[in-house]
């Protein structure tokens, strides 16, 4: 049982080809069975308050103000992706003591009250509690996608910040991280965007359901593509994924300070910064010293563009 335990974490991977058709039914089976591992654990903690990490995909937070971290006081799914669509049950007080502590500590961070979050945020709690609102979230946006992004360090000293706050509530907290490993999606890109993107990445004009349905329909010929061989995408990195894993596992937590940018982006592809989450649960976590890793599952998913992988700790006994 861990359930006078404070403090648990659970990180996962995520992506839209899960709601999507497409990826075949034994790769499904397989991530689906780790997950079932990662909610039984949940279950089991029975967690009062969630407190997730996850990035953004130009669906709530745009270039014309772009914050490297943003805590949401107030925040609703966008709906993309068959996610759920609507308000959220965040805990408003919680998530603003929080915001308080972790300036307090030296990281700065954004503070929203309407915040809007995609599948990186509601996926995660639907499949590890069948319904988005089921318990009290606190969200957490790190950017990942919009260069230029700050050094990785910064999102440990994020989440130290974080979880040396969360250690000062009396109540069970589950901390989330969503996103990784290795993967290179289609995303636009600021540099390189047609009049129309830029538009849409910087002022963050609403689409049409037409267009959202587009979209969707462009992920999952990307996702074929990628899954035959046939595309130009960076190729999943299962070795690094690895290394990666293995560093938290370990407690080296320190050891990722050192990761360039640039060395991310070479080994794991431009999205793979979404690794950024893991680490900052993974420090929070770290506030109450050693921990141990419990569900481990990794697989290299061609067919969800992604090196998908779970993990759940709790601190050492």
């Amino acid at each position: 049982m861990i359930s006078t335990v404070t403090l648990a974490l659970c990180c996962t991977s995520h992506s839209p080809m899960l709601n999507l058709p497409g990826p075949s039914q034994d790769l499904l089976d397989d991530v689906n069975s780790a997950l079932e591992q990662a909610r039984e654990f949940v279950r089991d903690y029975d967690p009062e308050l969630v407190v997730i990490f996850a990035p953004d995909h130009y669906n709530g937070f745009f270039y014309k103000v772009m914050p490297p971290f943003c805590i949401g006081t107030r925040a609703q799914g966008v709906g993309d992706y068959g996610t759920y669509a609507g308000e959220l049950n965040v805990a408003e007080n919680v998530a603003t003591d929080c915001a308080k502590a972790v300036l307090a500590a030296g990281v700065d961070i954004a503070v929203s009250a309407d915040m809007d979050v995609d599948h990186g945020t509601v996926q995660p709690l639907e499949k590890l509690f069948g319904d988005a609102t089921a318990r009290p979230i606190v969200p957490i946006f790190i950017n990942a996608v919009a260069t230029p992004l700050g050094p990785l360090q910064r999102s440990r000293a994020l989440g130290a910040a974080v979880g040396n706050y969360l250690a000062t509530l009396d109540q069970r907290v589950l901390i989330v991280g969503s996103g990784g490993l290795s993967h290179d999606p289609p995303m636009p890109s600021l540099a390189t965007a047609t009049p129309e993107v830029a538009d849409r990445i910087v002022r963050g004009r609403p689409i049409t359901s037409e267009q959202r349905l587009a979209r969707q329909t462009a992920v999952m010929e990307a996702a074929h593509k990628f899954a035959v061989g046939r595309s130009d995408r960076r190729p999943l990195n299962p070795a690094w994924d690895h290394r990666f894993l293995e560093i938290l596992d370990g407690g080296q937590l320190a050891d990722l300070d050192h990761w360039s940018n640039s060395f991310i982006s070479h080994e794991g592809g431009d999205s793979a910064h979404e690794i950024r989450t893991w680490v900052a649960a993974f420090a929070a976590l770290a506030a109450l010293g050693p921990y141990r890793t419990m569900v481990r599952y990794y697989k290299p998913a061609a067919e969800l563009i992604a090196g998908f992988a779970v993990r759940t700790a709790v601190p050492a006994p």
